[in-house]
């Protein structure tokens, strides 16, 4: 091969390398920026971030029951800020807001984080489980607060289940208790029965081997009778 020819392929070499560095590099980059995460959705609107946003409904599709809104909520800004409202677009669902502990509003502190839903924590409750949504399907929430105002976020509607049972509705109809295995129909007869008839049985026995044998008074009659 002549010298030119050989520089001619190593450049070629070269450009499909650069090429397919550039290629790699690009594809990173979207699949960062547009990567999608239904399932942990989060999303930020000025000082509040919210992350883990779910609804959680019944186990099984189909029973009545409780749903439950669960979120992470942050607060960055230097103002305190309350949970004034939650809402899910398109649904007839209400849902009602609960602080941890007594009355009032869910407040997130400045600089401080809340998570709704779990034991011990505030709650956002929704009592028909099926106004919630269709499990797998992803619905909007819309959280309101006090100085941001509108934040919304598109969550997956997500079974108590695994991991969310933790974070779902407190009332979750639990599986009927087995029943009693059924006792024998027929009952084994007490231990007096059998004593009394061996008993029976013995005293039957006895009076057949008496029968057969004649009394003293046939035997005199009947000499006497041959006597004469």
């Amino acid at each position: 091969m002549s010298s030119s020819l050989r520089r001619g392929a190593l450049a070629a070499t070269a450009l499909l390398i650069s090429i397919a560095s550039l290629s790699a590099c690009a594809a990173g980059n979207d699949a960062q920026t547009l990567g999608v995460r239904p399932d942990n959705a989060e999303t930020s609107v000025g000082d509040i971030k919210i992350q883990n946003a779910t609804v959680i409904t019944q186990p099984q599709p189909g029973v009545q029951g409780q749903a439950a809104v669960s979120a992470t909520l942050f607060n960055d800004g230097t103002k305190e800020q309350t949970l004034d409202s939650v809402t899910l677009p398109g649904t007839k669902a209400t849902v009602k807001l609960s602080p941890a502990t007594g009355s009032g509003p869910i407040t997130v502190a400045p600089g401080g984080s809340v998570v709704l839903g779990g034991k011990g924590n505030p709650s956002g409750v929704v009592e028909n489980s099926a106004e919630a949504g269709r499990l797998g399907d992803v619905q909007r929430i819309v959280f309101r607060f006090s100085e941001t105002g509108d934040v919304p976020v598109d969550a997956f509607v997500v079974p108590a289940a695994d991991y969310y049972r933790d974070y779902g509705p407190s009332s979750v109809p639990q599986p009927p208790a087995s029943s009693p295995a059924a006792s024998p129909t027929g009952s084994a007869p007490a231990e007096g029965a059998h004593g009394n008839e061996a008993e029976d049985g013995e005293s039957g026995d006895h009076s057949g081997e008496h029968s057969g044998e004649p009394t003293p008074s046939d035997s005199a009659s009947a000499s006497q009778n041959a006597g004469h």
